[in-house]
C-alpha cells in the first residue's frame, strides 16, 4: 500500500457498496472500509461487509457503533414497524433519520485523522428507495459542510472530495461494473429483514430492486433466500 493515496470508503456489507469499494480499488486508492453498527434490525450485513472487505483487499476495516435504534423512526431500526414487503408511494419507513449524514460524518473525521481526502460512499438516486441522502444534491451539500468543518481543510492543507461513483447508474449498471471488478456479490447482504444467517426475505423493497437488478444485467443472482420466498 506505499505510495498509495488514502480513501475512506463506507461498507454496508450490501450490494452497492461493494461495488463502491471495488471502484475506489480499482481507482488506485487505499481503502480504509467503515462499517457503522447503528442498530439496524439486518446486523447480518455486519458480517457480510467483513467479507466483503477481506475480498477486495481493504487496506482496514473499521466497525463504529452509533446506536440509532435509540433515537427509532424506521422500520430498520425499531422491530415494531413492519418492513414493508409491497411498493409504497413516497419516502418508506425504511427510511432512517440522518443515516447518510451521521455514517459520512464518521467517514469524514476518520478521513481526516488518516489524512486521506477521498471519501466514497454507495449511494445511489436512480434504483433506490427514494431516500433524500442518497440523491445528488446531498452529496454535494455535504463535500461542501466537510471543507468548511475540519481543521484539515479550513489550514489548506487539501480538499475532502466526496465520491458517489454509482449515483447516476441503474442497479443492473452496478451489477455489470462490480461483476467486472471482481466483486463476488454471494459474499453481500442487502435484505431489509435478513436473518442471522444472511438469507434474504425475497419481499422487501432492497430485495426487489436486487433481484430486478441482476435479471436485467443479464448476471446470476447469488442470494440466498428464505424458503417463504
Amino acid at each position: 500500500m506505499a505510495g498509495k493515496r488514502r480513501a475512506v470508503v463506507l461498507l454496508s456489507g450490501g450490494l452497492d457498496s461493494a461495488t463502491a469499494l471495488a471502484v475506489a480499488r480499482d481507482e488506485g486508492f487505499a481503502c480504509h472500509a467503515l462499517s457503522v453498527a447503528y442498530g439496524q434490525r439486518h446486523s447480518a450485513e455486519l458480517e457480510a461487509a467483513r467479507r466483503v472487505a477481506r475480498q477486495l483487499g481493504a487496506a482496514e476495516h473499521k466497525v463504529v457503533e452509533v446506536r440509532l435504534d435509540a433515537i427509532g423512526g424506521s422500520a430498520l431500526t425499531d422491530p415494531s414497524i413492519p418492513v414493508p414487503e409491497t411498493p409504497t408511494s413516497g419516502i418508506p419507513v425504511t427510511y432512517v433519520p440522518a443515516r447518510n449524514t451521521l455514517l459520512l460524518a464518521l467517514a469524514l473525521g476518520w478521513a481526516e485523522v488518516l489524512g486521506a481526502w477521498d471519501i466514497f460512499v454507495g449511494v445511489n438516486a436512480v434504483d433506490y428507495s427514494g431516500y433524500p441522502d442518497c440523491r445528488p444534491a446531498f452529496v454535494e451539500a455535504f463535500e461542501r459542510l466537510a471543507n468548511l468543518a475540519t481543521k484539515a481543510a479550513v489550514e489548506g492543507r487539501g480538499r475532502f472530495r466526496v465520491h458517489a461513483p454509482l449515483i447516476r447508474l441503474t442497479k443492473a449498471e452496478i451489477i455489470r461494473l462490480g461483476h467486472r471488478l471482481g466483486v463476488d456479490y454471494g459474499l453481500t447482504v442487502s435484505c431489509y429483514q435478513a436473518d442471522a444467517a444472511g438469507r434474504a426475505c425475497g419481499r422487501c423493497d432492497a430485495c426487489r430492486l436486487r433481484r430486478e437488478g441482476f435479471a436485467a444485467a443479464g448476471v446470476p443472482d447469488p442470494t440466498p433466500y428464505l424458503e417463504r420466498a
